[in-house]
């Protein structure tokens, strides 16, 4: 997602340097214009608006306190727009030492693939002040289609594991349904016939249910990422003593299949390590 998004900011012509943490992924967007630096300190350096975008809250905080981190680098009055998927708790952990560090925390996670973000079609759900939000705007028209502001910084990481909750359950039931198809010995297209454009037909649930049907697993929405919010999102909802039954079932036949060997192929997969003994 990272490299998707930097490009939709060089393309909007603005000054962007870049760090990852396999410096190699990193290396072709030089020649799209990005400055791609050795350490975090040095992508941060003066910086107005540090972006994170990396697979989860560790990741994160190695990146901006580890060693040559962004943080140290950043000066008062900053902005570190977090864009990663890592829950409530990292969030509101990291919005603290923001704080601590007169910079200001935007947490902005984004509703999206790798697909969108190579179009600029991401929604964004962005959290932070309102000056912050006037700031940044411009940045986030250039990455994705949409941008809903939701109040103090928080409230985005939220709604995207509310929304990421959505989207695992619209994949754990395209599968089952496959494979009940399947089962009762019917062509699996015909299900995908019997809903057609109705109201039924979930644009993002019809997308897997073909990938699911074509075997095609080439990763949009990787498995272990998957899986990761997963876990984020019952973790949340242990705290607010929320029981969410459907999440919590279907996290271990996930996990078995990541294991399986299929963790860097795209979340379809969750039906080819289906069989009735799951």
């Amino acid at each position: 997602m990272g490299t998707p998004i930097a490009r939709r900011l060089l393309d909007a012509g603005l000054s962007v340097r870049v760090w990852n943490r396999t410096q190699a992924r990193a290396q072709p967007l030089a020649a799209d214009g990005a400055n791609v630096t050795k350490s975090p300190s040095e992508a941060a350096a003066g910086a107005g608006v540090v972006l994170t975008m990396l697979s989860d809250g560790e990741a994160v905080e190695q990146a901006m306190l580890g060693p040559a981190g962004a943080l140290g680098a950043m000066h008062a009055g900053a902005v570190w727009l977090q864009m990663s998927t890592i829950g409530p708790r990292w969030t509101d952990r990291f919005a603290a030492l923001a704080h601590r560090h007169d910079i200001e925390l935007v947490d902005a996670p984004v509703s999206g693939s790798d697909g969108p973000a190579r179009a600029g079609e991401l929604i964004v759900l962005g959290s932070g002040s309102d000056r912050a939000r006037e700031r940044l705007q411009p940045l986030l028209d250039a990455i994705g289609r949409r941008t809903l502001w939701l109040g103090p910084a928080g409230a985005g990481s939220r709604l995207k594991l509310v929304v990421n909750n959505w989207l695992v359950c619209l994949v754990e039931a395209a599968a089952e349904t496959l494979a009940l198809a399947d089962g009762l010995g019917l062509d699996e297209q015909l299900f995908l016939d019997a809903i057609g454009d109705g109201p039924l037909a979930a644009p993002y649930a019809v997308t897997k249910l073909r990938a699911m049907i074509e075997g095609d697993y080439a990763p949009g929405f990787p498995l272990r990422h998957a899986l990761k919010d997963v876990l984020l999102t019952l973790s949340a909802a242990s705290a607010a003593d929320i029981d969410l039954p459907l999440t919590a079932t279907l996290a271990p036949r996930w996990r078995r299949v990541a294991d399986g060997g299929h963790a860097e192929q795209d979340v379809a997969v969750v039906l080819a390590g289906r069989s009735r003994a799951l």
